[in-house]
Parts: C-alpha cells; sequence; structure tokens
C-alpha cells in the first residue's frame, strides 16, 4: 500500500508536467472598420517562426503556441499594423476579440508571405505598382516576376545584373557602359532590349547599375505596357521596376560586411526609426560603400550609395512619404568587343576569335564617374471610403563624367593590308580592333508629376477597382562630351608577337615591339593630348510628354474579373510632335478562388521615336532624322496558381508579340536608318515558387522565344532572329533549406543556376553570323541564420564556366567566385 500511495503523487506531478507542456492555439477574426472580413493578412509572432494568414473568411488559427505570454503582430498591405498583447495557456485555445485594422494610406510594402506556419521569402502575392492599383498577383492579367530581398541576401547579390538572374525570361544583353544617356545595362525581355529605368513605378533613370542595398524587391513585368506606362521609360518586352524600402513603426535595422573575390569589400547598414512616440513619423536610411577590382587584368568598380526615406501619417485619411537615393560611382569601361557592322565575318564564335578573356584592354587611369541623385514624393489622401487621391512628384538627375571607350573591329584594316601586301595570312586566326574613345561630360535631368484617383466601389453589385491619372514627363539631356577619335589598334588572336607588330602594328625593329598587343595610349594626359582637339557637342535636346489615363477592374463575380485601360499620350520635343492611343483589355477566370486563375490580355506598347543622330559619329559627321511612332500589340493566355494553402505558386503563358514600323539600321550602312520593319516574338514562360515544408525554399523559371523580322527593305536582317533577342532558352533555379528547428536551428545550404542556350549576337545576311555557345552556370552557398545575426558563404561559378553575353557585341562574364556576407541585426 505505501508504494500506491508513493506511486500517486508522482504520477499527477508527471501528468501535470506534461499538460504543462501541452501548446496551446490563438484563433481570432481580422476584418476592416466596415466590418469586411480581410482574407490574406499576415499573423505572426514576433522573434519567433510562427506564423500564419488569414482565409477569406478573416479567420486565421495559429497551432502549437507554447504557453507564454506573447506580442501577436497582425498587417496587411494598405493597413496600419496592430499589435496584442497575448496569454496562451497549456493545452487551451486563446480567442481574441475581433481585429479591426484600419487603413494606411502610405501603401507600405507588403511583408513576407508565411504559409501555414512556413516563411515563403521568394514571393510577393501583391504589387500596387504592376497595374497602379493594389492588385493580388492571381487576379491580374499580366504577368510579372518578384525578386524579392530575402532571396538576394541570400544569394550574397552585391549588384544588379546579378539579381536578375533571378527571373525567368530575362538576360543580360550587354554591360552597363557609364556613357551619357544609356548608360545602364542592357537586358533582353520576350525578345526587346529594355533597361531598368522605373522605381516605385516612377522613373527612376541611372547612368549605371542601381545598387541592390535599398532593393525590396525587383518585378519583371512582361509585354508591352505602354497604356499604364507610356513610351519613354519601358520596352516591348516589358519594364523593370525596383520597389523600394520603406520606413516602418519600430526601431530595427542591421549593418552587413561583405568580402570576396577579386578584392571585393562591402558595407551596408539599413537603420529604421521612428521620430515621435506613436510611430506616425519614421525616417529609414540604407547606405552602401562598395569596392572591387575586375576579374580582368585591369579595372574596377567603387561607388556609395545613400538612401534615406521618411514616412509621416499625419491621419487616418492623410499621409506623406518621401523616398531620395544618392549614388555616386566610379569605374573602368567593361571589355566588350563590337563586331564590324559594314563586311563579312572574319570570325564566327569564340574559338576561331581566339580572344583571352581576362585581358580588359583598359587602363585604371581611364575611368568614368557617375553622380546620380533622385527624390521621389506621394502625397495620399483618403477622399471618401471609396476614393484615394494620390499625388506624386519625381525629379532625378544623372550624370556622367570621365573617359568612355570601345573596341570595333576594322575589317576595312584587312582589306589595306591585303590590296597593299597581298596577305595577311599569319592573322587568319585573329582580328584587330581599332579603339574609339571620348571624355563624357553629359547630365540627364528627368521629372514626372502623376495625380491618380484610385477608387475600390460597386455598381450594380459588382465590384470596380479603377485608377484614373494624369501624368506629366520631361527628360532633358545636356551633352558637352567631346567626338569620338581613334586610339590605337588592338589585336586579338594567335598569331605570333613578330607578325602581329609587322602587320598590325606597322613595327619592323624588334626592339621597339608591343608586347601586350595593344597600340592605344592609356594614360590620362596621353588621352587628354589625343581628344585636344576633338571638339564638344554643345547639345541639349529636350522632350515632354503629357497623358491621360484611365484603367478599371471589373468583377462580374468573385470568380469573373475583365480589365479594361486606355491611355493617350502627347508627345512633343523640338523637331518632333506625336500622339498615340493605347488599349488594354485582361480577363481573369478564377474557377477556384484565390487559388487557381485563367487569364488572356490583349497589351499595346508605343514609341514615340525620339529623333536619331545618323552618319559617321566616329569622324563627327551626322545628321538628325525624325520618324512616326512604332507600335507593339501582345495576345496573351495562361494560367496562375497559389496552391496547397500559399505553399506553391505559379505562372504559366504563351505571348506572341508584332511589332510594326520598326526603324531599321541600313543595310551596308551603320549609323544609318530607315523605317521599315515588321517583327514578332513568341513564346511560352513558366514560373514556379514553392516552400513544400518548413525550411525549404525554391524558385525556377524556364522561357522560350521565337522572333524573326518578317517585313523590310533591309535584306541583311530580313528573316532572320534579331540580335537583341537573346537566346532563345533560358532557365533559372534556385533551391535553399534552413533547419527550422532543433540543435541546428538557423543551419542551411543553397544550391542554383541559369542555362542559356546558343545565342546569335550578330546575324545578318552580309556579315554573317557570330554565335556565343550555350552555357551552364552552377552557384552554392552555405549560411548560418538567427534572430541576431548571420553568417552566408557563397560560391558563384561553380565549375569555372568561361561564358559570354553581347549585342553585336562579345562581353567575357566572371569565372569562378566566392562572397561571405556577416550580418548583425538589431
Amino acid at each position: 500500500m505505501s508504494q500506491k500511495y508513493i506511486l500517486l503523487p508522482l504520477l499527477l506531478i508527471i501528468f501535470q508536467f506534461s499538460f504543462s507542456q501541452t501548446p496551446g492555439s490563438i484563433q481570432g477574426k481580422i476584418i476592416n472598420k466596415n466590418g469586411i472580413a480581410i482574407s490574406g493578412a499576415n499573423v505572426e509572432i514576433p522573434g519567433t517562426k510562427m506564423g500564419t494568414e488569414s482565409t477569406l473568411e478573416g479567420e486565421f488559427v495559429l497551432h502549437n503556441v507554447p504557453a507564454g505570454n506573447y506580442t501577436l503582430r497582425i498587417s496587411y498591405v494598405e493597413f496600419q499594423t496592430r499589435e496584442l498583447a497575448v496569454s496562451v495557456q497549456a493545452g487551451q485555445t486563446t480567442t481574441l476579440s475581433t481585429v479591426i485594422l484600419n487603413s494606411n494610406e502610405q501603401n507600405l510594402d507588403e511583408v513576407v508571405i508565411r504559409a501555414n506556419g512556413y516563411i515563403n521569402e521568394f514571393t510577393r502575392g501583391k504589387s500596387d505598382y504592376v497595374a497602379k492599383l493594389p492588385l493580388k498577383d492571381i487576379e491580374n492579367p499580366q504577368v510579372y516576376n518578384n525578386i524579392t530581398a530575402e532571396l538576394l541576401e541570400e544569394q550574397v547579390v552585391t549588384n544588379f545584373d546579378d539579381a536578375l538572374k533571378n527571373a525567368p525570361g530575362i538576360t543580360k544583353l550587354w554591360e552597363s557602359t557609364g556613357r551619357g544617356n544609356d548608360g545602364a545595362g542592357y537586358f533582353s525581355l520576350r525578345g526587346f532590349p529594355v533597361q531598368p529605368t522605373l522605381v516605385n513605378g516612377l522613373p527612376g533613370l541611372t547612368n549605371g547599375s542601381p545598387d541592390p542595398a535599398n532593393i525590396e524587391r525587383i518585378e519583371v513585368v512582361k509585354g508591352p505596357s505602354g497604356t499604364l506606362y507610356g513610351s519613354s521609360l519601358i520596352s516591348y518586352g516589358g519594364l523593370i521596376n525596383i520597389s523600394t524600402k520603406k520606413p516602418f513603426d519600430y526601431f530595427g535595422g542591421n549593418v552587413s560586411y561583405t568580402l570576396g573575390s577579386f578584392g571585393l569589400n562591402r558595407v551596408t547598414t539599413d537603420v529604421n526609426t521612428p521620430l515621435d512616440e506613436t510611430g506616425k513619423v519614421a525616417l529609414r536610411v540604407n547606405t552602401a560603400y562598395h569596392k572591387q577590382n575586375s576579374f580582368q587584368d585591369l579595372g574596377f568598380r567603387e561607388s556609395f550609395f545613400f538612401a534615406p526615406s521618411l514616412s509621416y501619417m499625419v491621419n487616418d485619411r492623410l499621409s506623406f512619404l518621401v523616398n531620395t537615393e544618392i549614388f555616386r560611382g566610379e569605374s573602368t569601361n567593361p571589355t566588350m568587343l563590337f563586331l564590324d557592322r559594314g563586311a563579312p565575318l572574319r570570325a564566327t564564335n569564340i574559338e576561331e576569335l581566339g580572344y583571352d578573356p581576362e585581358r580588359s584592354y583598359t587602363s585604371n587611369d581611364l575611368t568614368i564617374v557617375n553622380p546620380n541623385f533622385s527624390l521621389q514624393g506621394q502625397m495620399n489622401y483618403k477622399l471618401s471610403p471609396d476614393w484615394t487621391s494620390q499625388t506624386v512628384f519625381s525629379r532625378g538627375s544623372t550624370k556622367t563624367k570621365g573617359y568612355y571607350s570601345y573596341l570595333y573591329e576594322t575589317t576595312q584594316y584587312y582589306q589595306g593590308r591585303e590590296e597593299a601586301e597581298g596577305s595577311l595570312t599569319n592573322l587568319d586566326d585573329g582580328l584587330v580592333f581599332s579603339r574609339y574613345i571620348s571624355k563624357q561630360n553629359s547630365n540627364t535631368l528627368t521629372t514626372d508629376i502623376q495625380q491618380n484617383f484610385i477608387g475600390d466601389f460597386q455598381i450594380a453589385g459588382m465590384r470596380n477597382r479603377m485608377v484614373v491619372g494624369l501624368d506629366y514627363f520631361n527628360r532633358q539631356v545636356i551633352d558637352n562630351s567631346t567626338g569620338y577619335i581613334g586610339n590605337g589598334n588592338v589585336y586579338v588572336g594567335n598569331a605570333s608577337l613578330q607578325n602581329v607588330n609587322e602587320s598590325v602594328f606597322g613595327i619592323y625593329d624588334p626592339s621597339a615591339y608591343i608586347t601586350n598587343n595593344d597600340s592605344g595610349k592609356l594614360s590620362t594626359a596621353a588621352t587628354d593630348n589625343l581628344l585636344a582637339n576633338a571638339g564638344l557637342n554643345n547639345n541639349t535636346t529636350r522632350e515632354d510628354i503629357y497623358s491621360a489615363y484611365v484603367s478599371n477592374v471589373l468583377n462580374f463575380s468573385p470568380k469573373l474579373s475583365a480589365m479594361v485601360s486606355l491611355r493617350i499620350d502627347q508627345f512633343e520635343s523640338e523637331n518632333n510632335s506625336q500622339t498615340a492611343l493605347s488599349p488594354k483589355f485582361g480577363i481573369v477566370y478564377q474557377p477556384i478562388l484565390e487559388r487557381v486563375s485563367f487569364f488572356a490580355n490583349y497589351m499595346d506598347g508605343f514609341s514615340n521615336v525620339a529623333p536619331l543622330q545618323q552618319g559617321d559619329p566616329a569622324a563627327g559627321v551626322t545628321t538628325t532624322v525624325t520618324f512616326d511612332p512604332e507600335r507593339a500589340r501582345q495576345l496573351e493566355i495562361g494560367t496562375k496558381l497559389n496552391l496547397v494553402k500559399n505553399k506553391v505558386s505559379a505562372n504559366i503563358s504563351y505571348y506572341n508579340i508584332e511589332v510594326t514600323n520598326m526603324v531599321m539600321e541600313e543595310t551596308g550602312r551603320p549609323f544609318f536608318y530607315v523605317q521599315d520593319g515588321e517583327q514578332y516574338s513568341r513564346g511560352f514562360e513558366a514560373s514556379v515558387t514553392a516552400t513544400p515544408f518548413a525550411g525549404l525554399n525554391l524558385i525556377a523559371g524556364y522561357s522560350h522565344n521565337d522572333s524573326k523580322l518578317t517585313e523590310s527593305d533591309q535584306t541583311d536582317f530580313l528573316g532572320r532572329r534579331p540580335e537583341s533577342a537573346g537566346p532563345k532558352d533560358l532557365a533559372n533555379f534556385w533551391a535553399s533549406y534552413r533547419v527550422p528547428t532543433g540543435k541546428y536551428l538557423g543551419f542551411g545550404i543553397g544550391v542554383g543556376g541559369n542555362y542559356a542556350s546558343e545565342n546569335m549576337i550578330f546575324n545578318r545576311a552580309l556579315g554573317g553570323v557570330f554565335t556565343l555557345p550555350s552555357y551552364t552556370v552552377l552557384n552554392a552557398s552555405a549560411f548560418y541564420n538567427v534572430e541576431k545575426f548571420s553568417i552566408i558563404f557563397k560560391l558563384n561559378n561553380l565549375t569555372d564556366a568561361e561564358y559570354y553575353n553581347g549585342w553585336s557585341t562579345i562581353n567575357p562574364q566572371t569565372p569562378r567566385n566566392f562572397a561571405a556576407s556577416f550580418t548583425y541585426n538589431f
């Protein structure tokens, strides 16, 4: 009996201990001030991995919460974040009173989606910019891909070009040159060249490469989007919009240091602080210092970036947001070999060319500097429960100062030598490139003012979401650069030193031989002396564009909606005046609401083609020619998926873009233009982001593009794939796993890469075809990430693949390299 009396209290203690370890739950419902349920709101306990999302009825349940006292944070786009004190008892469900979220007209960026407790770091389910309306991806008839800040951090991305490798259907054409007016990098999107020109949906021009320190996400928007964005800043293939980091209502931030190959040193900070006790006024500052040498024998890039942003919530109806970015970068010119556009090619692939990708043919004395400044101001005022007034202002200044040069194949050189000396058989394995150089002094000023009225209202029981807007855009380019002059020849190939000096450089005395295959004068003093008589452009150009647009999304039912949009543009410049109308139509049907949608769209794009300088720029002999607008039309069908409680999202689509009235370069006459081209660009795209189980995140994409010039009197290009179309097939993939619980919590690995098929960077009847080979580049990372700090090691180009990009140019890409990032969060 004594043993029973002893055992009974012991069992009671064990039972009580077991019960005390049983987790509890938190449940509730989220509505707006009008009593309408909020679907997709994020519910989380800060500092933990616990989180969920509200259902279509606004309800949520947070399971497996250990007993204790917590702060529950509830947030949703366009609503003020709420934090509630919650006490959880073991084995019990804590039921909250109905949570009411008040609207927040600051339009703060959407927070990371949590899928049933799993963090989906690689996607955002909603955008305020793509449709100029707060529209969920699954109900938008247009395709776009998100590249999130979390993904960039995990991949230790330190430059904008690498960031874009995470979106399907886009590839780099050529490097950021830094030269005046168009010095940012060029990319191919759905067969057409595009540059990053939009920040928060407003003009954000740069002559360099944007620094990723202030990027919350990058939106790669597909298809001609002239109806909502006009013609001056986008491409027929789509647009690239950068969404910046915005202030929030509590103190926090991080500091990070990154080191790596080729002397990489990078320091970034991100600090956010409320400026008053209520958090209605908040300041966020992002900064970055970057220094890195080229992977080639010479070259470097150094920059400083400073981006303060301020938000002020005056009251429930009025708010202000100001974003500012200040950037100064200095770099050498990237190596790009321009193929001769006026004569048959002597080499048709990299192997025949015999180029050494470690040779830069540049000098660290000849640099180009790009100071940029941009300011964006936004005022939102709630006119009524259904309508909001949004007034936005943007001002930008991007400058170019320094030396820009390029290497141009000189086939005429061979012809002249062959006539004078009979043969150049010793040079058959190589090419001669002439260097042309200019001293750049250019400034591009932009001003944009928009007034939007955004409504969400019902007519006859049907929901309407509408934007009505007016837009004024001004761009002024002040160009005081010199003309281009020749600065030596460069031999690329495998001929002997003696043959190169005698045949290329005309040097017959071995004691005076040039040993670096470059006869140029690459010091600052020598180059300035060459440019002394080059003359200055002293040109100022200005364009003014006045626009009005309207777009409405009409829900015939919760599952069926249609978008109808129209824009009118009036383009004015000193010697050109044009008017263009641009319609857009789209339809979305969701057989399973919020989970599966089928869509179709008709999208219109146009281009008020600016006057071009035609002639011989190297000789300084040019004239100005004007053109009528070009026009692009797209038909697209596809499906969007959001499955397994937001764990899997995907886009699949087929598109057909037809372009008419295209401006073409004349056959056999480089830098001379006519307007007689018609082209199609057709293709298939698929992308998926998924969180199959806790800790695993993946993103993948594939695209196939078929492009052809179908009409033109310029037989050099007729029936051929345009050189700007890039590779036909592209694929991207990245997967990472982070241990979510237990002893190894926070440890993780990542692996992924990119594939590109063959690329005909030069494709002409007269000159022939130069083909870059296909390539596969693999990357991997290992990391340890906890609440206060993270360490990430990244190895890029694991197999040290030699690969190239180009657009009638040959651009060598970076070999194997590593980076290590150390971040402290506060």
